[in-house]
């Protein structure tokens, strides 16, 4: 049975990093709903961005990626959900993030199933996924799930990384990703038909 992949972008700069941390976050609440749903199996790549810097910056000047930087963009297109998380600078995503997106064909991401997610040192950032990442992945013509997760430094408290706001907003995140991506024409692995609205509403008027 091919299994579901999951591939989620990191932008993060540091090692440790927060980025990577809501990232990983963000793959284990998809992954687990998607198990939830499907007997499919679920394969999960995580792309460090600062390790693919060079090979980025070389692309931009050259158009010519090397084999890490091919077998991420491959990994990302390929794909049946994408997670894109970044570190928030001058109000925006950061450079790398931007620059390995530019890297990407922009035929390449439409339809595709994206969760957007940022982290910052103030809740004041959280705007950026609004004005900045949604943008971004509208233009490439991508599917933006509804909930975007922006976790703020006071999000993970003291070494505390289970705050319950911010788990909240994970598991929605989580269960939209998987939800569209169970929706994919190849996707469908829980057996049960997605009922259109329109019927929804119908058979809820006639129950009243």
């Amino acid at each position: 049975m091919e299994p579901f992949k999951i591939v989620a972008v990191s932008a993060g700069l540091s090692q440790p990093s927060s980025t990577r941390l809501l990232a990983d976050r963000l793959v284990e609440a998809t992954r687990h709903l998607l198990e939830e749903r499907s007997p499919r199996p679920v394969d999960v790549r995580v792309v460090e961005l600062r390790e693919l810097a060079v090979d980025i910056a070389h692309n931009l000047v050259t158009g010519f990626p090397g084999p890490a930087l091919r077998s991420a963009v491959e990994a990302v297109t390929g794909a049946d959900g994408v997670i894109a998380v970044t570190p928030v600078f001058s109000a925006s995503y950061s450079g790398l993030f931007k620059s390995f997106f530019d890297v990407i064909d922009n035929t390449e991401l439409v339809a595709k199933p994206v969760l957007i997610g940022a982290t910052g040192g103030t809740a004041r950032h959280s705007l950026a996924l609004e004005h900045a990442l949604r943008p971004l992945f509208a233009y490439l013509c991508s599917h933006v799930v509804r909930t975007a997760v922006f976790a703020a430094s006071e999000d993970w408290g003291a070494g505390d990384t289970q705050s319950d706001s911010l788990n909240v907003r994970v598991t929605r995140a989580g269960r939209e990703l998987a939800a569209l991506v169970l929706q994919q024409p190849d996707g469908a692995g829980s057996g049960d038909a997605v009922v259109p609205f329109e019927e929804q509403l119908a058979k809820l008027r006639i129950s009243q």
